[in-house]
């Protein structure tokens, strides 16, 4: 399985379109959206400067962008290759490649999160504790799970032709609805309601109680974990479908 784990974060790293949507794009994005309000401007119901509060948003939406992107699409496509078939007459556990796939995009997440941050901190001026900053890391990174099984699973549920629009309806339908693009408090009130049961928006919402100095809610660890389980669990039983199919 190492061997499959070195391999695949080869891969990763020679793909140049990847590596631009997945590291330099949300950082892109985040001086773009940033630029647009002043320095001290707040965003309303929170004490965060909008460039402060934009910067766990653009780093929880390149993590997504890695995780998300970077595993359907390349999972149907090699189902639709033979690549997954062959890999079965390994001794390989089944379980090796979905793991292979999780820790090759977890890898790539890291350095969005860390570009996003250090873009924010020298234009921007974002100054937080030295706690807060590796907090922050932590948790977006470990946060990106839940939309690493998500992309598991929409590997296996679609097909190289299909996977790409419906991957990309549901990029952006989460990072959108979710808050990531602008703060959910601009939404019309029944977008907001809906925008507090996605995972997308308790993902972000740890990062920001981390810069305001506070403990993480409860409601948005629970909305998480439930969401990791469906996808997981929704990954391993697309997963044993297809092998029963093969």
């Amino acid at each position: 399985m190492n061997a499959l784990i070195k391999l695949e974060l080869a891969r990763a790293l020679r793909n140049r379109k990847f590596l631009f949507f997945s590291v330099l794009y949300p950082s892109i994005i985040y001086l773009i959206f940033s630029s647009s309000a002043g320095a001290n401007e707040r965003v309303d119901g929170t004490a965060l400067t909008v460039a402060t509060y934009l910067m766990v948003s653009m780093a929880s939406f390149g993590a997504l962008t890695a995780v998300l992107m970077g595993n359907s699409e390349r999972i149907a496509k090699e189902r639709e290759s033979g690549w997954v078939r062959q890999l079965r007459l390994t001794p390989l556990p089944g379980r090796g490649y979905v793991l292979a796939k999780t820790a090759s995009a977890a890898v790539v997440s890291l350095p969005a999160i860390v570009v996003v941050f250090a873009v924010a901190a020298g234009v921007k001026h974002v100054r937080l504790d030295a706690w807060q900053w590796l907090a922050l890391t932590g948790v977006i990174w470990a946060g990106s799970l839940v939309f690493a099984a998500l992309g598991v699973a929409l590997g296996y549920l679609a097909s190289g032709d299909a996977v790409r629009p419906i991957t990309m309806i549901v990029y952006f339908g989460l990072s959108i609805l979710g808050g990531l693009w602008m703060p959910s408090t601009t939404f019309p009130q029944a977008l907001q309601d809906i925008a507090e049961w996605l995972p997308t928006h308790a993902y972000a919402a740890l990062g920001r109680a981390i810069e305001q100095s506070q403990a993480p809610h409860a409601a948005d660890i629970a909305v998480l974990a439930a969401y990791f389980v469906l996808f997981a669990g929704g990954a391993a039983w697309l997963y044993r479908k297809d092998t029963l199919k093969a």
